[in-house]
């Protein structure tokens, strides 16, 4: 049976203003503004690479629109009539962007007196009938009435999802065939389609589910029973009718070139070549291979990325800039204030910056905030300054009410995207203002996700980095020690310099480094995974956790009565009492008092008593030893938690408030700190103790929903080792399996020592390291490491492949296209070079697990949402692990689709190999829920 011919038909309008307002400015080297056409080549790049090989295109066009006059504006004359003119630096890149398509071999057709959208229906219908498969590659909701089962879907690249029947229905609560209906009542103010008045979508839904159609709505106004409805409906009645003509689309127009002319025939290189040479466009042009091939043959020769070659692992040079603070506005009347909103809304894109009177966002007050449009063009709203000291009166100022109520139309416009350095603290600023800032980009994030390993993304240390700038510190505005101010009492003119630099070079930073997302294949990770990740982490810090004081103090008094009685066992172990805390002191004591073999001396002469060193006397039988490790955990815990937890509730909320760094772990794990609930211990008694603390609000519990051997399961992928994959499908006992194939027999003890080499194996550990961890001598160690790898070969090619890639590239991906770059990977000291090939082995899985229980967090509330249970409440991401508070009763509704949203947070980008299992528990704290 021959294939079905599927077509992809691609919106390129929406393409187009996409890639303008995501992208920066660019000109290319002829001086023309080339943004947009840069951004469009790239998406449509991106397009051809990602599509579903088994269900990919045989044939594709690009739609575009010919020209504004179409038979709507003859129906209607203000159709459209609002929609303002294309930016001017826009216009003349609409010709490249038609050349840019046509160099991919790829058909761009237009139509004079037709929209995109009626050519894509003409088109759709066209194939349909000659028994094609059609793909609409779009969101706009007018081409969601072409959607037919099994027939005709829509892929929204934006979301990376695709549109079905299904996804019609949850959006319009109607049928593909129904929705120019229900657009037909509640018109388009984009489009300006007029509609009734006083209908919204709701409306317009529940009016076509009770009665069909238009007309019937229409003909049945006598049974509305709302006055006002009913009067809108008769009164609006030819309007509405109108409406459904103007929402209609052409499906019968003759089509521009023959279905069989978009077949797709591969994309021969020269004219891409040429297309990317004439636009100096570097990057891209590297793309099309060594061999000068845009693509390698085959029945779907589009796949043009997965040949290029790897971007660069070298830092991006210095880019020397001047800063004129002299231009800094201070916006202090409501005239200026209109005059930057405008500026802003009209630009389509600001950076954005809060000022407050402390660190901790849920507890701070905003002092004001800042905003930047252009390199040097900055200002600062101040909104809650103070005077300096009781003498003094605060500076002239906008009201905050003012202020924060012309910004919030601008913040939440979704047609300005707003720019932000660590945006997850200014996000929750402006929650607690009423204000949801969307959409957005984060310059930490963007600068985390290019270069994690390398330097660090603070503000400040990333301007001396890319432009050799050092910023105004904070302290020569703010002071330091017992003379330290707070922010709202800085005078205004320092103020202003301050706040305005920083929104300054946070523009400048992603004027920077948005390009490069795309040039360095790093858009998937960061659009998908860790941008949306800044407002779902800014949710949960807002939310915090209970903590139960009186359990707290209750447990620091048990704390101190065992630390008391372990000192003194250490004293009689150590034949003596001396300041356990010393390293000096405890080096003394074990390798001269004691006269223990093996101390190391430091440069500075004093012997290490580092965990290392007390591990490996610990297990050489030195109670001492031993004794000082389990003193030095329980004092940690104690200062730590137990203590440090009682002052850190907040006097307002009665919760914890953890705060969450984005770019805290190279791997792209998240860190937490104040409290930091990542290093409480996981498997001990006392660990348990601790998270007993952390409860559940009156009527609700606290759920734990965990990835199980999340590592494991990803290693068995990503190594594709058969004997894995296959246990993990059947649910078997891992370690059990693993422990049956190393040591030929299957006990407690060999169960764990298999444990033990299945984690330390994808750590890197060496023949030494397992050998100490194991208890055995060095030679078995390396023998037990052999045997794995001989039973396992995949391991070993997955150790030998990602060794190989990272000292040839400097850095390495995750499945997600996460990059982790290693400095030290070709360093000439062999403990650097080491220590770097170690974490190099693990990132890729580290990092692909931190990237799957993200992703599962950016969807959990909609999901939950969706089901009904919006009062359940995502609190704490600790690893693998989520914790939410649920009301009492909903339990296993939460729990199934927590456990779904988990189990399914690789799809649909990527499909794994081996279930992803998630263990769900509850109850009244969050050690009773494990």
């Amino acid at each position: 049976m021959a294939e079905q011919n599927h077509l992809y038909l691609v919106d390129g309008s929406s393409y187009i203003f996409r890639a303008y307002h995501r992208l920066p400015p660019l000109t290319n080297r002829h001086g023309t503004p080339a943004g947009a056409v840069y951004g469009y080549t790239a998406m449509l790049w991106k397009l051809a690479d990602g599509l579903n090989k088994a269900d990919g295109p045989t044939h594709m066009a690009v739609i575009l629109d010919a020209s504004e006059e179409t038979h709507r504006n003859k129906m209607y004359d203000q159709y459209k009539a609002n929609r303002p003119p294309p930016p001017e630096d826009l216009i003349p890149q609409f010709p490249l962007i038609r050349v840019a398509t046509r160099a991919f071999s790829i058909p761009c057709i237009e139509e004079n007196g037709l929209e995109a959208d009626d050519i894509i229906a003409c088109y759709t219908y066209a194939a349909v009938r000659a028994g094609w498969k059609v793909t609409i590659v779009s969101s706009d909701k007018d081409l969601m009435q072409l959607v037919d089962e099994g027939k005709v879907d829509m892929l929204d690249t934006m979301n990376d999802r695709r549109i079905g029947v299904t996804e019609v229905l949850e959006k319009f609560g109607v049928g593909p065939e129904k929705v120019g209906d229900v657009l037909a009542l509640m018109g388009d103010s984009v489009d300006n389609v007029p509609g009734v008045p006083g209908i919204g979508p709701k409306t317009a839904t529940q009016l076509i589910q009770q009665y069909g159609d238009l007309e019937t709505v229409l003909a049945s106004t006598h049974e509305i029973t709302k006055p006002k409805l009913k009067q809108n409906l008769i009164e609006h009645a030819e309007m509405a009718r109108l409406s459904r003509r103007l929402v209609e689309l052409v499906c019968d127009s003759p089509l521009p070139e023959p279905l069989e002319d978009l077949a797709l025939k591969g994309i021969p290189p020269e004219p891409l070549r040429e297309f990317l040479e004439d636009q100096g466009f570097k990057s891209l042009l590297n793309r099309v291979g060594k061999d000068g091939g845009a693509s390698s043959g085959g029945a779907r020769p589009i796949d043009v990325m997965a040949s290029r070659p790897a971007p660069s692992a070298k830092p991006a040079e210095k880019e020397k800039i001047t800063v004129d603070r002299t231009q800094y506005e201070a916006v202090v009347t409501e005239e200026a204030l209109d005059r930057w909103i405008a500026e802003a809304k009209a630009q389509g894109y600001v950076a954005i910056d809060t000022e407050t009177d402390n660190l901790d966002n849920i507890t701070a007050k905003l002092a004001g905030v800042s905003l930047a449009t252009q390199p040097n063009k900055a200002c600062y709203i101040p909104i809650g300054h103070v005077g300096g000291d009781l003498l003094s009166d605060a500076p002239k100022q906008l009201p905050a009410d003012l202020v924060l109520g012309k910004l919030k139309p601008l913040f939440e416009d979704p047609a300005v995207l707003k720019i932000a350095h660590n945006l997850k603290y200014d996000w929750v600023m402006f929650a607690k203002a009423g204000i949801d800032v969307a959409p957005y980009d984060d310059t930490l994030v963007m600068s985390f996700d290019l270069d994690a390993g390398r330097s660090n993304h603070g503000l400040d240390e990333l301007a001396q980095a890319h432009f050799e700038h050092e910023c105004i510190s904070f302290k020569s505005v703010c002071g330091v020690g017992a003379k330290q101010i707070s922010f709202d009492k800085v005078p205004l003119d320092a103020a202003t310099e301050y706040a305005a630099e920083d929104a300054d070079i946070c523009l400048r930073l992603w004027l920077r480094l948005k390009p490069r997302l795309t040039e360095e294949g790093l858009t998937r990770v960061y659009q998908m995974v860790d941008r949306p990740l800044v407002a779902t982490v800014g949710k949960m810090e807002r939310r915090g956790i209970k903590v139960d004081r009186d359990y707290l103090a209750k447990l620091s008094g048990t704390f101190a009565t065992e630390i008391a009685a372990l000192e003194q066992r250490v004293y009689e172990a150590a034949n003596g009492p001396f300041t356990i805390g010393s390293p000096q002191q405890l080096g003394q004591v074990l390798f001269d008092r004691l006269g223990l073999q093996g101390g190391r001396k430091g440069k500075s002469g004093q012997y290490s008593t580092d965990v290392n060193e007390l591990e490996r006397l610990a297990g050489e039988g030195v109670d001492v030893a031993r004794l000082v490790l389990d003193w030095r955990q329980l004092t940690k815990l104690k200062s730590t938690y137990t203590d440090a937890l009682q002052a850190q509730i907040n006097a307002q909320t009665k919760r914890v408030h953890t705060s969450y760094s984005l770019s805290g772990a190279q791997t792209g794990r998240l860190a937490s700190t104040e409290p930091n609930l990542q290093n409480i211990p996981i498997r001990t008694e006392i660990g348990r103790q601790i998270r007993d603390a952390f409860v559940a609000e009156p009527g609700h519990v606290l759920m734990s929903a965990d990835y199980s051997q999340i590592e494991l399961r990803l290693a068995a992928h990503m190594a594709d080792v058969p004997q894995l994959k296959e246990a993990f499908a059947k649910g078997e006992d891992i370690h059990a399996m693993t422990a049956e194939e190393l040591f030929g027999t299957v006990d407690r003890d060999t169960r764990g020592k298999a444990k033990t080499v299945n984690f330390a194996i994808l750590y890197g550990i060496s023949s030494w390291g397992l050998a100490g961890r194991l208890g055995v001598p060095k030679d078995e160690g390396k023998a037990i490491i052999d045997r794995y790898f001989t039973r396992f070969p995949g391991i070993r090619a997955y150790i030998d492949e990602t060794l190989a890639f990272v000292r040839e590239n400097g850095f390495t991906r995750t499945l997600f296209g996460r990059k982790t770059h290693f400095p030290n990977i070709r360093a000439p000291n062999p403990s650097f070079r080491a220590g770097a090939e170690r974490a190099a082995i693990n990132a890729p899985i580290q990092g692909t697990s931190a990237d799957l229980i993200k992703r599962a967090m950016n969807r959990m509330d909609d999901a939950l949402l969706e089901a009904g249970l919006d009062d359940v409440r995502m609190l704490l991401q600790v690893h693998d692990e989520l914790v939410f508070e649920v009301p009492e009763g909903k339990e296993e509704a939460a729990a199934s689709v927590v456990r779904k949203v988990m189990a399914n947070a690789a799809e649909p980008a990527l499909k794994l190999d081996v279930p992803l299992d998630v263990e769900v528990g509850w109850g009244p704290n969050w050690g009773a829920a494990h």
